[in-house]
């Protein structure tokens, strides 16, 4: 199989499972604590993908001193999406939910990009940026066809913010030596460490067969196993490809919430929702000026930058990284 096939195989894939998320959970509807579940998916999720990714050597430069606070961060935003993701979902529905998330991500990283890095925004950058917040503002419209949660928007709001901030910490780690491939298993199973007292005050409904196969499903299928497979086709694909591959998960999310759960966002909602995903589509098209020598855009590296970021490294050229390189919980 051709790699760039193989690659865009195993990136779509992950997007379909990554997807599966919110319209799982409503399935399931299992009468549990969201924060004991979110923890329940990161503990286990985190110790699969952990057994198959981390190694001594990588953990090893995530607490170094240059490299630690980024580490925490990591792990507190990681918390806060799990947590503000799962709300989001049970209020406003998978669809609505995944598109103000990911809606969200692009102004996030936007913004983190140029405090850091002082990184100026391209036309695609200022069009989807300006996508979102509209779609955004009109999901907190009142729409008197279909009433929408505006707690449940703020929350997919603070989820998008969250994975965000997740992403610019993973680029500082990685500029600070820091190896990424062990970053993101630990801070899935740190994060699911911090969440884990709620384990034991809001236990009640976990041990119920809906609830456990909910777990399993999360943590297992959208985590382990989605991970596994971004990791692998990531490095073999384009970051512009890889990006706009990834606007499958919110795709999907809204096919099955609207197929399987009869979600029905009025006009002004699925109005928002279409900008949100127009704004994405936008920060996911390849921007002049960032291609490869040769014409070839910049591919994904194993560590999370590019692979003209590791050749900057090894001292040729450095190049920045890809705006819409995204990271995953």
């Amino acid at each position: 199989m051709d790699a760039r096939f193989s690659g865009i195989v195993h990136v779509l894939a992950a997007a379909v499972l990554w997807g599966t998320v919110g319209p799982a959970q409503l399935v399931a509807d299992a009468e549990v604590s969201l924060v004991s579940l979110g923890a329940c998916r990161m503990l286990l999720g985190g110790a699969v993908l952990g057994l198959f990714t981390v190694r001594a050597a990588g953990l090893r430069t995530l607490w170094r001193p240059a490299a630690r606070w980024w580490m925490l961060a990591g792990v507190l935003v990681t918390a806060a999406f799990q947590v503000c993701f799962l709300e989001a979902v049970e209020r406003t529905g998978a669809a609505l939910a995944t598109a103000v998330t990911f809606g969200t991500v692009p102004v996030i990283t936007g913004l983190w990009a140029w405090w850091f890095e002082r990184e100026r925004a391209s036309a695609a950058g200022w069009c989807g940026t300006a996508c979102s917040l509209a779609g955004i503002g009109l999901l907190l419209v009142p729409d008197a066809a279909a009433q929408v949660d505006v707690t449940g928007v703020l929350l997919g709001i603070a989820s998008g913010g969250s994975f965000g901030t997740y992403i610019a910490a993973t680029k500082q780690l990685a500029r600070r030596g820091a190896d990424t491939t062990a970053a993101a298993p630990m801070s899935v199973l740190c994060a699911g460490v911090l969440l884990s007292p709620w384990l034991v005050a809001r236990p009640g409904g976990l041990g119920a067969p809906r609830a456990v196969l909910l777990i399993g499903w999360l943590a297992l299928g959208t985590t382990a196993l989605g991970y596994l497979l971004f990791a692998r086709g990531v490095t073999r694909i384009s970051a512009a490809t890889a990006g706009t591959l990834s606007l499958g998960e919110p795709l999907v999310a809204a096919v099955l919430g609207v197929a399987l759960l009869g979600e029905r966002p009025g006009a002004v909602a699925a109005c928002g929702a279409a900008l949100l995903l127009g704004g994405l589509i936008a920060v996911s098209l390849p921007s002049r000026g960032r291609t490869a020598p040769g014409g070839k855009e910049p591919t994904v590296a194993a560590g999370g930058g590019t692979r003209a970021d590791e050749a900057g490294s090894r001292g040729g050229t450095p190049k920045a990284a890809p705006r819409n390189e995204r990271g995953r919980f």
